[in-house]
């Protein structure tokens, strides 16, 4: 072979190995990068395939809120597996944001934040004058805020521990929360009205009082059935304006019924309950309603028990599905339901947590709610016939700890492969140069390193 072919080929392979090594590295880097923070109060939305991610604050100081404005979601058109979900990064929010809700359209898919506490982006410092309302249109990744609410009661403006619903009309019911920011401020307030606001139009109304509204709810959940009836559970409620908020038994259930705006009180039987905070349900088809999680009312470093129960809304009867592992345990999380999966991501790990420190976690876990076991591989096409997979809950301490070896691990092992890469070729040249050796140019000598 000639010099010049040699050089040749040397040439090709050594630009071809930069090309890999940059192509790798940056891999690497996408791949670390593009995993969440733990983190705790978000807020979530299912919009078609997507399960979006407001927000939520992700310092570990008890004493110190930093909210972001970060909005992620997951990709749910394809399988994957729990330790490494297909997590996508969005266009952040305009604030800050935690203990809010959001509520998406059933008109045109839009997410609207309601309430909630407002923070300039990623900052301890909250926005008092922001508008208690942000629209985001996914379809095109942009966020909106409405100038005019036409009807806007001002006195909730910063209200938080909500849980508004939204129906097929496109109207949002909101009922009790606080003004409490967390500031040192020499009044608060706990609300038990019922604001609506409609999304069409835009349009703020608040109800007249109820004479047999509950009391001010906050940090409950609520759900909305198909027969128009928002069902309240767990929480806080606040008792003739004292300090003190005192828990809501599970036994004791509030309902709204949004078609003539009647308060009704049931009483739930079945099952022994223990009281909560913090927690998640989900709605299945067939009626029944799905706690997860929570802590108990007056010390969020104690887990409630059970960490799962199920509520049947035609008979109002508590039941305990049966576990075959432990759950994992959170508060101020979030909960989704699709297909047959139950689909739960962040919060608080209170077994783990103390009086100025938060444990957070960015863990995913899915339950398959047909046979109440906790899978790891999601497939969207075969829900109802995936087979139960037994999920090892990862120790709480490790749990940012598992993504960031998985990232710096593949990161480490892209480098090393890029070095062996280019140490490999060294060696190449240098043989290839000790069986080649230059030769002077002589007149007529064609031959050219």
């Amino acid at each position: 072979m000639s010099s010049y072919k040699i050089f040749f080929n040397m040439n090709f392979f050594q630009n071809f190995q930069s090309f890999l090594l940059i192509i790798i590295l940056l891999f690497s880097f996408v791949n670390c990068q593009n995993i969440p923070n733990p983190r705790y109060a978000q807020t979530s939305s299912l919009i078609g395939k997507r399960l979006y991610f407001f927000g939520g604050d992700f310092t570990t100081n008890a004493n110190v809120s930093i909210a972001t404005n970060e909005v992620w979601y997951l990709d749910l058109s394809s399988s994957f597996n729990t330790a490494t979900p297909p997590w996508n990064k969005d266009v952040g929010m305009p604030i800050g944001y935690k203990l809010g809700t959001s509520c998406v359209s059933p008109i045109d898919n839009s997410v609207f934040l309601v309430g909630g506490r407002m923070y300039i982006p990623n900052t301890g410092n909250i926005n008092l004058g922001s508008s208690p309302v942000h629209v985001f249109n996914s379809n095109i990744s942009l966020w909106t805020t409405p100038n005019i609410i036409n009807g806007y009661n001002s006195s909730f403006e910063k209200r938080n521990q909500i849980q508004p619903v939204i129906d097929n009309n496109g109207k949002v019911y909101i009922f009790g929360g606080t003004n409490f920011t967390g500031l040192d401020s020499s009044s608060f307030f706990y609300y038990n009205d019922m604001s609506i606001l409609d999304t069409t139009s835009m349009t703020w109304s608040t109800l007249a009082a109820f004479t047999n509204a509950p009391p001010p709810l906050l940090t409950n959940t609520a759900t909305l059935l198909p027969t128009g009836i928002i069902v309240y559970i767990g929480g806080f409620k606040n008792l003739n304006g004292s300090f003190m908020p005192w828990p809501v038994s599970m036994n004791e259930i509030q309902t709204f019924n949004t078609k003539n705006f009647v308060w009704s009180a049931q009483v739930a039987g079945g099952a022994s309950i223990g009281s909560r905070i913090a927690h998640s349900a989900v709605l299945t088809q067939n009626g029944e309603i799905i706690i997860y999680g929570g802590s108990i009312w007056d010390d969020r470093t104690i887990s409630a028990t059970p960490y799962i129960a199920k509520l049947d809304t035609s008979s109002w009867m508590w039941s305990i599905p049966d576990l075959s592992l432990n759950s994992p345990q959170l508060c101020y999380h979030s909960a989704a339901l699709y297909g047959d999966y139950m689909i739960i991501a962040f919060g608080q790990i209170p077994s783990k947590s103390s009086s100025s420190y938060y444990a957070l976690s960015n863990n995913l876990y899915i339950l398959d709610i047909k046979s109440y076991t906790w899978v790891t591989s999601f497939n969207p096409n075969q829900s109802k016939a995936l087979p139960p997979t037994t999920i090892q809950t990862p120790s709480p301490d490790n749990n940012l700890k598992n993504y960031l070896f998985i990232g710096i691990g593949i990161g480490a092992g892209m480098v090393l492969l890029g070095v062996f890469s280019v140490v490999g070729f060294l060696l190449y040249k240098r043989k290839r140069q000790n069986q080649y050796p230059k030769s002077i140019p002589t007149p007529g000598n064609t031959d050219r390193i």
